[in-house]
């Protein structure tokens, strides 16, 4: 097993396999959500962070090679497709649509473990010091760790991917100024001038989500010489 509690997405048109897959897995450690198709996941992806998908191909609508598609333009989730076809070609079709691994069905629930778990030892992970508190406060924003979940008063407060990861990195590390070349490595991006300059694109719209005046930021600071540093209350 991992040494953290992963939040995984199960989507699957199935209900019943749908529930034993989520069952079997909240066993094994893993916070996990369930969705009943792409559009229902889609909207659990507008609010919520995973740190893996894990995804049916045959499903009504959708499919999930069309949603897996579309996800990889602004998500860098890990993805595991699960399918009934087991053919070389629908296994590179899959990979080419942004899948990192793919299971046939039938397969054995330890087997969905173990590439689950080899899936999360490929990502590199921001871990988090024992006594960092789960919920930061940024003002009237609340930021939920475990969740990455970020709100304001009863509103849930919309964050894209890129946003959902710069906060997991910035409140693993509060107080702590993280340099943007370290940031573009922690995102999972090709180092270079041209990626440390797309991080202060979103450092500046994640600013306009989090301060009364981005102009002025009080909790997502830049530290001059070494980068950016959330500082909560």
């Amino acid at each position: 097993m991992m040494d953290f509690d992963a939040h995984l997405l199960i989507v699957d048109d199935d209900e019943r396999i749908r529930t034993l897959l989520q069952k079997f897995l909240m066993r094994n450690g893993f916070l996990v959500t369930a969705a009943r198709d792409a559009e229902h996941a889609r909207r659990v992806l507008a609010g919520l962070d995973f740190d893996m998908i894990v995804l049916d191909v045959m499903m009504p609508g959708e499919d999930g090679l069309s949603l897996c598609r579309s996800l990889r333009e602004t998500h860098i989730t890990p993805i595991l497709l699960l399918t009934a076809k087991g053919e070389t070609d629908n296994r590179i079709e899959g990979l080419e649509a942004g899948a990192d691994d793919y299971l046939a069905k039938p397969f054995e629930p330890k087997e969905l473990l173990l590439r689950i778990n080899a899936i999360l030892r490929r990502v590199p992970d921001v871990p988090a010091e024992e006594a960092t508190p789960k919920i930061l406060t940024l003002g009237p924003i609340r930021y939920d760790m475990e969740r990455g979940e970020m709100w304001q008063g009863a509103d849930l407060v919309r964050l894209t991917a890129t946003e959902m990861q710069l906060m997991k990195i910035f409140s693993a590390q509060p107080g702590e100024a993280i340099s943007r070349a370290k940031l573009v490595e922690d995102l999972g991006r090709d180092r270079g001038q041209a990626q440390e300059r797309a991080v202060d694109v979103q450092i500046t719209r994640l600013r306009r989500k989090i301060e009364s005046d981005p102009k002025q930021p009080r909790y997502l600071q830049t530290v001059r010489g070494a980068g950016y540093m959330l500082a909560p209350d």
